[in-house]
């Protein structure tokens, strides 16, 4: 059995952005089993469900989160992670200054795609109460971020000292 990557997705809530990627992910490495991902939140409340704009744009692309509840980062999960992926540069500073031991596994969500409109390493801005044309926008920046991160850690993998940070 292939050693298992761990994917960590981060954003402010776990409500939104993060289990977005979560969803979008794991459809993207759908019957591998050397894939784990998940989602966490800088400041979020254990619990809460996924935003219902994330959550029906996943329904739509056939990438539903079953029994979804937000989570915040913890020291636990990122031993776990191998790779972990923020939204922002200010998501990143955060795991940075709460979680220096782990630096050599955060990535900016968009390190490695040009997004039309943000360009190459950007933000992926927040989507939340600005809309559905908001969420389509972040899904739209998700799906060109996605591929190459998967094409990323593809590239840089060496089971045994978790990833190569660039």
């Amino acid at each position: 059995m292939p050693t298992p990557k761990h994917v960590l997705f981060i954003c402010t809530g776990n409500t939104c952005r993060s289990p977005l990627a979560e969803g979008l992910f794991r459809k993207l490495v759908a019957g591998r089993d050397d894939f784990e991902v998940g989602s966490a939140g800088i400041a979020a409340s254990a619990g809460t469900p996924c935003n219902p704009e994330s959550a029906l744009l996943l329904a739509k692309r056939g990438a539903e989160l079953e029994n979804f509840r937000s989570r915040r980062v913890t020291a636990a999960l990122l031993d776990r992670a191998t790779h972990v992926f923020a939204m922002t540069r200010g998501h990143l500073q955060a795991l940075e200054d709460q979680f220096p031991q782990h630096s050599d596994k955060f990535y900016l969500t968009c390190e490695f795609a040009d997004i039309p409109g943000l360009g190459l390493g950007a933000d992926l801005p927040d989507p939340i109460g600005m809309g559905r044309a908001a969420y389509e926008e972040t899904a739209a920046a998700l799906d060109l971020a996605l591929p190459a991160i998967l094409e990323y850690i593809a590239r840089t993998w060496r089971p045994g000292n978790g990833s190569d940070h660039a």
